[in-house]
């Protein structure tokens, strides 16, 4: 009987974790970084904190259904208070560290929620000032022992060693575990927001409970389940991570190593030596952009010899026969170069897993190339996420993978992909009309446009509601193009704009290396960017081709409101600053 087959019925994410600590006990669990060294804590210990925390929420008045605030860096206390919201059947409600005082406010009136935990610092701050103009809200724990943030009659503020010094463990948490329905909504992760106000996805036990057997399956078939490591970058309030990131290695009895920053990526992984990571598509794009510019600075034989492995590397992973020689060639420099860059990521790495948005195939074969298997997923936060990956057995990089076990797909009459599964979401808290535009019959319309090969491979060409329609009625994905130009070492960020207009316009960012170049030169600068733009377009069809741009004031980030916390571009606020420069390159009328 294959997963497919399966139902999801007694699915229970709590139980499933003492489990693991039945199984696992002493071993070796959770670690963070602390002093700049690394501190790990084993099953037994962890929850051993969980009980603790769930009992704290009920001496506070929390019962099964309220929803519980998370905010903080990845971290053990994360995993810690999630579980413990679940385990005495409250409502996780995760929370992006980027978020400003109004996303806190908006999210904390949206759920209702009525507890908080939160990490420390500027973060907590924010979060307390939105708490206190929450009546709901009348206590928050918070994980750093930081004695700037104070409290106030209204919030009280409790540090979380301290608090769990003086709490026994919960003595019935078993009973409240088990009463626990597969169907009962565990957690509201809310949408990124590219379109304005996030909604609260509403998942359930048995969603994430069928993604997390899918994903296990799929590691199962790469022989990565066994003494697996997981480094934990991307933010636990994804539910990208939240179902990968750590249901996922909870039920497998992995380590779980948490990421210090995005900026220690490299220090981490050497020091690490995972053997999984998952993220998004621009972290690995910083990767790439980091080690390239590493070997282009070295230069001489190394560089040529870098090049020349990533090269055939990449011919070999496109399914291209090598000739006697090159198959000679590559065979010597995978001791002489790959070798090496394995080193670089830990030398333990079995798979780098890339999902939240569309990975540029380049990059993709980039690793490939150097001997780094990179699997591509696909998934919505409203599919718990996963709906397809990439088989290790079979990488075609350039797809997103064949659906998932337990989950089914189609392409509606208009192009969209549609998915059903039992990791469909259970629908927006507050908000039906959402929900019935959205999950139609079972089927949950993605507003992604794709194709599906005849083997099952899905390949994504673009966002129904982002798709360019120019002039002449051609119909071009902005995604696509945008890979091509930020895959340039000059352009950092790109965005471009053309509907209902005769050709595509960009509005782009520099990299930081070559704006500090020509500092004192903008027209240095702008021919620097044309000549990357120019590079670009030669990859590019005739309609996809962008004729003019103008370079952004500053990068793309969450602090400006320009990116979404899982680093994608928000289209119609940049369309909204730049809209008079953007119309400007086009004649007038």
């Amino acid at each position: 009987m294959g997963l497919s087959d399966l139902n999801w019925d007694d699915a229970n994410l709590p139980r499933s974790f003492f489990e693991s600590v039945a199984r696992f006990g002493s071993k070796p669990f959770l670690f963070d970084k602390k002093d700049g060294e690394w501190v790990g804590q084993d099953w037994d210990s962890v929850a051993d904190k969980v009980t603790r925390v769930s009992a704290l929420l009920l001496e506070k008045g929390i019962v099964a259904g309220d929803r519980v605030v998370i905010c903080s860096e990845n971290r053990a206390e994360w995993a810690i208070c999630d579980l413990a919201v679940m385990s005495i059947g409250a409502i996780v409600v995760p929370a992006y560290t980027t978020n400003t005082e109004d996303d806190h406010r908006y999210i904390l009136e949206h759920s209702g929620a009525r507890f908080i935990f939160a990490s420390g610092g500027m973060m907590a701050a924010r979060l307390l000032l939105a708490a206190k103009k929450n009546t709901a809200i009348k206590d928050m724990v918070i994980f750093q022992n930081d004695a700037s943030i104070k409290g106030d009659k209204s919030t009280k503020v409790t540090f979380f060693d301290e608090a769990l010094a003086t709490t026994a463990p919960c003595a019935d948490l078993n009973e409240r575990i088990a009463a626990q329905k597969a169907d009962d909504t565990c957690c509201f992760i809310y949408t990124s927001g590219t379109g304005g106000r996030p909604k609260a996805v509403m998942l359930t036990h048995k969603s994430i409970q069928s993604n997390v057997d899918a994903a296990a399956e799929l590691l199962d078939e790469g022989d990565a389940k066994t003494n697996a490591r997981f480094l934990s970058l991307l933010p636990l309030s994804h539910s990208y991570e939240h179902t990968a990131g750590m249901h996922l290695p909870f039920q497998m009895g992995s380590e779980v190593w948490y990421c210090e920053s995005p900026d220690q990526i490299a220090l981490n992984l050497t020091e690490v030596q995972p053997t999984l990571m998952t993220a998004v598509p621009r972290l690995y794009e910083v990767l790439h952009d980091r080690i390239t510019r590493g070997v282009k600075a070295k230069g001489g034989l190394s560089e040529k010899l870098f090049f020349k492995a990533a090269d055939l590397g990449a011919k070999r992973a496109k399914g291209e026969k090598l000739s006697l020689g090159e198959a000679v060639q590559d065979k010597i420099l995978d001791k002489l170069v790959r070798g090496k860059v394995r080193a670089r990521l830990g030398g333990e790495l079995k798979f780098f897993v890339s999902g939240g948005a569309a990975l540029n195939p380049d990059i993709g074969f980039f690793f490939l190339g150097l001997g780094i298997n990179i699997l591509q997923g696909y998934g919505q936060t409203e599919a718990s996420p996963l709906i397809s990956a990439n088989r290790p057995g079979k990488i075609r990089i350039d797809t997103v993978g064949p659906a998932v076990a337990g989950v089914e797909v189609k392409i509606a009459e208009d192009g969209e992909l549609l998915a059903r599964g039992a990791c469909v979401m259970k629908g927006y808290w507050g908000d039906e009309a959402a929900t019935a535009n959205t999950v139609k019959d079972g089927w949950l319309y993605t507003g992604d446009i794709a194709e599906i090969a005849d083997d099952g491979y899905i390949s994504i060409t673009g966002r129904k509601k982002d798709i360019i329609v120019n002039s002449g009625g051609d119909n071009i994905a902005p995604s696509r193009v945008e890979a091509m130009l930020s895959i340039e070492p000059e352009i950092e960020q790109a965005m471009v704009d053309g509907d209902k207009r005769p050709w595509l316009v960009g509005l782009l960012v520099p990299s930081a290396e070559l704006t500090a170049q020509f500092a004192k030169d903008k027209k240095g600068l702008n021919a620097a960017v044309q000549n990357a733009v120019d590079r670009a377009n030669s990859r590019l069809s005739q309609i996809e081709k962008v004729r003019r741009f103008i370079l952004a004031d500053e990068p793309f980030s969450t602090e400006n409101g320009q990116m979404t916390p899982t680093l994608k571009a928000k289209r119609h606020v940049l369309k909204e600053v730049y809209r008079d420069r953007l119309d400007a390159l086009y004649p007038k009328k």
